[in-house]
């Protein structure tokens, strides 16, 4: 990876204006608060903007400057750490790092995504289910995990040699483990089988559910084995929003050369049992789910499923910290029984960033919020996030991250 003068002079000094900013004394007390939230010492709210799908409109591709493709890649990546910092008040942390990911990958479960998509760019898709019929789950099979070690050195000397003077250059293997034990049921046999099965094939479903258990319990050993787990209590983002900064990981007994699990965040999410009742909720998923979160030191649970009739499942799960409050959730009702003893991970409304901007209504949807919880003692995180589009008015990104800064500091008056 030899970039031509060009590039490597525009990504030098946007790595640079990275460092200048990771040395903002602010940075250093966001870093300060995000521990003492996430280890619950704080109810100070916090908050994190995640644009996703909204990107492309406010930072395009498009409009990178690099010649070659993936120093236009790493163009981006600086840039839109810049632009975060620049537009939205919210309480990210920049470090003056760069972090290459291990040449990692793996055989595959016996199986590939079948999805038919729509003509509407970034439009939605059919699933083709793998297994049409039940006795194809003999064709599944346990991944093999295959690490390139001279890939991930090769990597890893580039970034030193480019940016290595001016960030650290860091390497990660396993940081973010996530585990979706509902979307893999749902790649396998679709979503009205899925709800299907669990009526007229339970033990079908029951039987798969383990199949993964073990796939994932062995994908977990080879990770240990190889000693490819790296430590997430940083910025490396957690669950569906948040980031790892806590001094109650690594557990006690690491001894800086072998990470662990108990070491380790990790988390679950299961979007797709939103309408399953809280029986089958814990019956078809959250058993399985429990002997993955298990190993870990802390964990996190939920993205956009309403999880307010299931919280006392959810707060039975393993080391759990942070629990996801949807769009959908009833937040007083979370609020009354998350309390202090959890963080309390809300996810605004999206669609607050499209169609009408009706700033006095995001204004009083997030006061309520925070008041409710803050009457509960919560320890409370705004993660804006799933914003698809802003239907190209980037500004109210930054509207919307002043409005709910405003209303922070009203709460902690």
């Amino acid at each position: 990876m030899t970039f031509d003068v060009h590039d490597r002079t525009l990504l030098r000094d946007l790595a640079k204006q990275v460092a200048e900013v990771a040395a903002h004394p602010i940075m250093a007390e966001r870093k300060r608060r995000w521990i003492e939230h996430n280890s619950l010492r704080s109810t100070y709210p916090m908050m994190l903007i995640f644009p996703e799908g909204s990107w492309v409109e406010l930072l395009p591709k498009s409009a990178m400057q690099c010649h070659d493709e993936r120093a236009r890649e790493i163009e981006w990546s600086l840039a839109a750490r810049l632009y975060a910092y620049r537009h939205f008040q919210d309480d990210a942390v920049v470090e003056a790092e760069w972090v290459t990911l291990a040449a990692v990958s793996d055989t595959g479960w016996g199986y590939e995504r079948l999805r038919r998509h729509s003509a509407v760019e970034r439009g939605s898709y059919a699933i083709e289910p793998f297994l049409a019929d039940r006795k194809d789950v003999k064709k599944l099979r346990f991944p093999d995990v295959i690490y390139d070690q001279a890939a991930t050195a090769s990597q890893v000397g580039q970034m030193q040699d480019l940016l290595g003077d001016i960030l650290t250059v860091k390497l990660k293997g396993k940081a973010h483990i996530s585990y979706h034990l509902s979307a893999q049921y749902l790649d396998l046999r679709g979503l009205e089988l899925m709800f299907r099965d669990m009526v007229e094939a339970r033990d079908f479903v029951h039987e798969v559910m383990a199949f993964l258990v073990s796939g994932h319990r062995r994908i977990l050993q080879q990770w240990i084995d190889l000693n490819l787990l790296s430590l997430n209590n940083d910025n490396t983002y957690h669950s569906s929003g948040g980031n790892g900064y806590t001094d109650q990981l690594p557990a006690p007994g690491f001894d800086g050369q072998r990470v662990r699990p108990c070491d380790m965040w990790a988390s679950a999410e299961s979007q797709e049992m939103a309408p399953v009742s809280p029986k089958m909720h814990r019956e078809f998923l959250m058993q399985y789910e429990q002997r993955l979160l298990e190993p870990f030191g802390l964990t996190g649970y939920g993205c956009c499923e309403d999880l307010s009739r299931k919280l006392e499942d959810v707060v039975a799960l393993p080391h759990i910290r942070r629990v996801s409050c949807s769009p959908f959730a009833d937040v007083d009702r979370c609020a009354a029984r998350l309390r202090g003893d959890y963080i309390f991970s809300w996810k605004p409304h999206p669609s607050h960033l499209v169609g009408q901007f009706d700033s006095n209504g995001i204004r009083a949807y997030i006061r309520h919020t925070l008041e409710v919880t803050q009457a509960h003692g919560c320890v409370l995180e705004m993660i804006l996030k799933d914003t698809h589009t802003c239907e190209h008015h980037p500004e109210r990104f930054d509207a919307w991250t002043c409005i709910a800064r405003a209303e922070i500091q009203r709460a902690a008056e």
